[in-house]
């Protein structure tokens, strides 16, 4: 298993098939990929990744598996299908879920999956499409240390930064916090931005002044300068809905542990207003043009 000869890919969404075309271009195994859609899977046919019919064919094939799915929820439900992935798990088996899901969900299917003597590790990512496709993702990594040494190569593949966070769980709760500080960031950056220009700065002199001092961030100088500052919230990027289900994975978690959130409740209440104005599928940035108080 050290090197295994057959990965599976399931799930070639806008981070799935660049993570999917790295594992095939530089693991030195076979790959074989499912999606719904024919589109990705036709992409990379020409790096020799091979199309499964279902799921099923995938963990029936392949040795160490990959998931890169839209929720906790669908990675369940695909894992529980009368004919999905536990029904065909087996001994020695390793799924790997790069999706980002409630911890509490990826702790049962851990357990689920080792009743069936296959092993689980959750392996959320970070960064953009353009790190998945140039291979510089960063990886929160949930599983014993033997079992991280193992998968870590297949890993590497697609990452440039990869930490092993704890046991199973732990890279989620990682992932799940670090969504929730940069949307709480981007909260005050938006606040930022419509306070200045409304009393006399550029965005442009304060955002890069800002850049300078105690508030500049990795969110500042991406989140901010890139997208509050031009105006540009594209769809197929990180939308307000797919924020959203982050957040509420926080928010739960928060609840859970008995921490009171609020910078994180107060974010959860311009998704909804960015989600009833319309703008739900744009890239969650686009809360900062709801900001305008209106007299």
């Amino acid at each position: 298993m050290s090197n295994p000869t057959h990965i599976g890919f399931i799930g070639l969404g806008v981070m799935g098939e660049p993570i999917c075309r790295n594992l095939a271009r530089k693991s030195g195994a076979r790959v074989m990929a499912f999606d719904l859609s024919k589109e990705p899977l036709q992409r990379l046919a020409a790096d020799g990744v091979k199309t499964a019919a279902t799921p099923a064919e995938v963990m029936q094939q392949c040795d160490v598996v990959f998931l890169s799915l839209p929720s906790g929820e669908v990675v369940a439900a695909l894992s529980r299908d009368a004919n999905g992935l536990l029904a065909n798990a087996r001994a020695g088996q390793i799924v790997i879920d790069l999706s980002t899901s409630s911890v509490n969900t990826t702790r049962e299917l851990a357990g689920e999956f080792q009743g069936r003597q296959a092993r689980w590790v959750d392996a959320p990512v970070a960064r953009t499409r353009a790190a998945a496709e140039a291979g510089t993702l960063a990886v929160f990594v949930g599983a014993t240390p033997e079992l991280f040494a193992q998968v870590r190569p297949l890993i590497a593949t697609f990452a440039a930064d990869i930490a092993l966070c704890g046991p199973v769980g732990c890279g989620q709760v990682v992932k799940i916090l670090n969504n929730m500080m940069l949307f709480e960031h981007v909260v005050a950056i938006s606040e930022a931005k419509n306070i200045g220009e409304r009393a006399g700065v550029d965005p442009k002199v304060l955002f890069e002044t800002l850049t300078q001092g105690s508030a500049d961030s990795f969110a500042l100088r991406n989140h901010g300068m890139k997208a509050v500052l031009p105006g540009e919230f594209p769809e197929r990027a990180f939308s307000v809905r797919y924020a959203q289900k982050d957040l509420h994975y926080a928010l739960q978690l928060a609840d859970e542990t008995g921490v009171d959130a609020r910078g994180a409740k107060l974010v959860d209440e311009w998704f909804d207003q960015a989600i009833a104005s319309g703008a739900g599928d744009q890239y969650h940035p686009v809360i900062s043009t709801l900001m305008a108080r209106k007299d």
